[in-house]
């Protein structure tokens, strides 16, 4: 069951709401989980200065926040997983583009990191799909994009090392 464009924009009306919604993106009308990974890049400029330890933090701490706002969407629309909730897709972005904290940075490496992880996201092997289908709620909403960016960081930092 879809949400309505009028369900979806009910969850901005509380702020947990805003972060389910990963600020807004995931109204785009058109492929709301890849304008969410979109939007997901620009923080992820501030988070990549973080040492280490605070990056893995950060997304320990966005990941449980995510796990309570996308419940909250859940409740809020009755809809296991409503297509405007991105917080999900902003994590997993974050953690695919992991191997850019300790390898060389570059555009070219965040664009091949986006699109590795809406690959990953997207065609869903497993363990992605098993926990898209088995495991619910907010949690579940988090967990499959969670899988999903480390494949796409350990693809990514294969291929890194291949080329140098």
């Amino acid at each position: 069951m879809m949400s309505s464009g009028s369900d979806q924009r009910e969850l901005l009306r509380h702020p947990i709401g805003w972060i389910a919604c990963g600020f807004g993106s995931g109204l785009s009308p058109v492929a709301p989980g890849t304008a969410g990974s979109l939007a997901a890049l620009l923080p992820w400029l501030l988070l990549r200065e973080l040492p280490l330890i605070g990056y893995l933090a950060a997304i320990v701490l966005a990941f449980a926040l995510g796990v309570w706002a996308c419940g909250f969407a859940i409740r809020t629309l009755r809809v296991e997983d409503p297509v405007a909730v991105v917080w999900d897709e902003f994590v997993g972005q974050w953690i695919a583009l992991a191997p850019l904290l300790w390898l060389p940075r570059g555009w070219v490496w965040i664009f091949a990191s986006f699109i590795l992880f809406r690959i990953f996201d997207i065609c869903k092997p497993w363990p992605v799909s098993w926990a898209d289908r088995k495991v619910g709620g907010g949690f579940g909403v988090m967990l499959d994009d969670v899988i999903a960016g480390g494949y796409a960081a350990m693809v990514l930092a294969f291929v890194m090392r291949i080329a140098g």
